[in-house]
């Protein structure tokens, strides 16, 4: 019975709208080649397709759910996300359920850059967005003169070194390659990350400013490729080493615990620093809609879920 209502919940649902989610790299790139950006009510996510052929909840069912005369929730509206696919979008379609048992429809579209989806919720068109941490937030609506705030942490991406043509730091030579993400401040992480591995050496007090102008030692004349955050993982084949963000290793099919030669761990500064958040346009932060998203992203099953799915590579923010 349980399965079946929800079932019903999302077929209701679906009259409402659909969700997708996504976020890029480098606060230059175009507008995103997205994928949920250009589609229609149609191309709702798999996790829907099912909520289309169902029937509502049948009153003489029983079994072990819920009363058979019990109601789907009152509908409350859509809310609206911009996320980067992986992880963030995987995690908003675990919440549709969710959110749907109380009323909420969530339609989530996919970006693969990283100024779209802070730009569609400035501009209204999104209610929220899912892909960035804090300092990248700070940054880019200093540049860009945005009105965007923080409006719950939801987990964070361990930064990582992995293996590309090489897979020991120790065997690193003259001239041998590097490869991180461009990006204002993922950009300082990943040096930061080279730093505290002892590759290279950052002038003191530089922090998250930290730009390949700020080595001052680099005692092994590695070069350090700065690339769109998203092209990293395509060139592992061809450099030493990639520095990678937590997402875009995982769609490289990189595993934190077992791939990577070092990463940041749980207890680090850069951890705490790091979380992605839940954005959306200043004054929006408490709204009815918002405070339901979050509390979902937040509760046990998506921590759960998180838990289960990432072998480290997202860890639950609480």
């Amino acid at each position: 019975m349980k399965k079946k209502f929800i079932t019903g919940i999302l077929t209701a649902a679906l009259a409402l709208g659909v969700l997708t989610a996504c976020g890029g790299a480098d606060k230059n790139a175009d507008a995103p080649a997205s994928e949920g950006a250009e589609a229609s009510d149609e191309q709702a996510s798999a996790g829907e397709e099912a909520g289309d052929a169902a029937a509502p909840a049948e009153s003489e069912d029983t079994g072990d759910g819920a009363d058979a005369g019990e109601a789907p929730a009152e509908a409350k509206g859509k809310i609206t996300v911009a996320a980067s696919a992986t992880p963030h979008a995987e995690i908003l379609e675990q919440a549709k359920p969710l959110l749907a048992a109380q009323g909420w429809e969530l339609e989530v579209t996919v970006f693969n850059d990283y100024v779209q989806p802070n730009m569609v919720v400035e501009s209204g068109e999104f209610d929220a967005n899912y892909f960035q941490h804090i300092p990248y937030l700070d940054s880019f609506n200093e540049e860009q003169g945005t009105h965007l705030v923080n409006a719950g942490g939801i987990h964070y991406e361990p930064f990582g070194i992995y293996p590309g043509t090489k897979s020991d730091l120790a065997s690193l030579e003259k001239g041998d390659v590097v490869a991180v993400p461009n990006d204002t401040t993922n950009e300082a992480r990943a040096l930061l990350l080279l730093q505290d591995n002892g590759i290279i050496t950052l002038k003191d007090g530089v922090g998250l400013e930290a730009t390949t102008r700020d080595i001052v030692d680099n005692p092994k004349e590695i070069e350090i490729q700065e690339l769109e955050a998203a092209q990293v993982p395509r060139v592992k084949d061809e450099v030493a080493f990639v520095v990678l963000n937590g997402n875009y290793a995982l769609e490289a099919g990189f595993s934190v615990s077992k791939d990577s030669v070092a990463y940041e761990k749980s207890d680090s500064e850069a951890a705490k620093t790091y979380v992605n958040v839940i954005a959306v346009k200043e004054g929006n932060e408490s709204s009815e809609a918002v405070t339901a998203l979050v509390d979902v992203l937040k509760s046990d099953e998506i921590t759960d879920y998180i838990n289960n799915t990432y072998d480290g590579g997202v860890i639950p923010f609480k």
